[in-house]
């Protein structure tokens, strides 16, 4: 199987090193090039690629602008996010993005994007069906994005057990370990907050439906078990209301 892959980048410099790179890993056929958003659509329409590396940061049409318009049209290739900005994670994810990749870009990670790109054209019989690549419907506060390593990973809100904040980090803790989240906890809180997740302190939000066990401490202070075993203190102030929403 072969993947026609087109390269958009407004710097030369830049293209000419991914396609360099490209060029060393097997099941990649380059179809071309494009210098900036405009010529992207219309490489897209021209060539029908089945994979574009896109830059997001491009003069007079960016990279979700080129998503946008090719999305309209019914014709959107897979396609992965390269850019020099963590920040824009999400979205990518939430457009439908194959991976996301930073500049600058291992080999390894190179050839992971090309895999995973290489079994969802397995999987949708096709690399253009704008439905097979999109990332499924549900509601954008539903989803979390995780960073581990160099990678970026979607998770269900469902699989994750607590954010916990350690200093300017915050880390996301699922059953069996634990990521780093592109948010601050006030954002996280700010999507997923009233649903099943409640504040326990003021550096911690718990899934309570991972909640386990609530243990007294003493009368002002309690503790909660999730259903991995770790254990968080309730502050006082918000042990009342984490009560309530257990037994509500």
């Amino acid at each position: 199987m072969t993947l026609r892959t087109l390269i958009v980048d407004d710097e030369p410099i830049a293209r000419q090193i991914l396609r360099e790179e490209l060029e060393l890993v097997p099941g990649i056929q380059i179809a071309g090039e494009a210098a900036d958003g405009f010529e992207a659509v219309d490489a897209v329409r021209e060539l029908s690629p089945d994979l574009v590396f896109l830059d997001l940061q491009m003069p007079g049409l960016g990279g979700f602008d080129v998503v946008r318009r090719l999305r309209r049209s019914g014709h959107v290739p897979m396609f992965v996010i390269v850019t020099a900005f963590d920040r824009y994670a999400i979205e990518a994810f939430e457009a439908g993005a194959v991976d996301y990749l930073l500049k600058p870009i291992s080999p390894e990670r190179l050839a992971q994007a090309v895999d995973r790109a290489a079994k969802m054209f397995v999987k949708s019989g096709s690399g253009v069906d704008a439905e097979a690549v999109s990332v499924p419907a549900v509601p954008r506060h539903r989803r979390v994005v995780a960073r581990s390593g160099a990678d970026y990973l979607l998770l269900a809100a469902d699989e994750v057990l607590a954010f916990e904040a350690d200093g300017d980090l915050v880390w996301i803790v699922t059953a069996k370990k634990r990521y780093l989240a592109t948010e601050s906890l006030k954002a996280i809180h700010g999507k997923l907050g009233g649903e099943s997740f409640r504040l326990i302190h003021r550096g911690v939000l718990v899934n309570i439906d991972h909640v386990r066990k609530m243990s007294p401490m003493s009368s002002q202070r309690w503790m909660v078990t999730l259903s991995n075993g770790l254990e968080f203190v309730v502050s006082k102030r918000l042990a009342h209301s984490v009560r309530s929403s257990l037994t509500g």
